[in-house]
C-alpha cells in the first residue's frame, strides 16, 4: 500500500469574523520563519539556501495573501508544523485543505 501524498494547506489573511489579517507582510514573514525547513532536511549556515521553503510559501490568491503549507513540515520538523497550524489558529485566520479536481475524462 503507498502512503498518500502529503495534503496542503491555504492559510488565507482573512480572520473568522471576515476581517483583513495585519500586519499587510505577515505571510511573507510566517513562510520566511519556515525557510529553513525543506523537504530534504533542515538547512542552515553558510550552504543555506536564500529562499522561501517549498513547504511553506506566501501566494494571493484571489486578492487574499494566504501561505501555502504542506503537511510534509510535519515529517521535517514537528514543532515547525505545530508553529505554523497554531499561528492560524491563535490568529483566527481561515484555513482551507487545499483540493485538487480531477481532470475531465477526454471525449472518445
Amino acid at each position: 500500500m503507498t502512503n498518500p501524498a502529503p495534503r496542503e494547506f491555504f492559510i488565507q489573511g482573512i480572520t473568522l469574523d471576515g476581517k483583513p489579517f495585519r500586519p499587510s507582510d505577515w505571510a511573507e514573514r510566517l513562510a520566511g520563519a519556515m525557510s529553513c525547513f525543506r523537504p530534504e532536511g533542515v538547512q542552515g549556515g553558510i550552504g543555506a539556501f536564500i529562499g522561501y521553503s517549498p513547504l511553506c510559501v506566501p501566494r494571493v490568491i484571489n486578492g487574499v495573501k494566504c501561505v501555502i503549507v504542506s503537511e510534509a513540515l510535519k515529517g521535517v520538523e514537528p514543532m515547525a508544523w505545530g508553529f505554523v497550524m497554531n499561528f492560524a489558529r491563535d490568529n483566527e485566520l481561515q484555513l482551507t485543505e487545499a483540493c485538487l479536481v480531477p481532470p475531465l475524462p477526454k471525449p472518445t
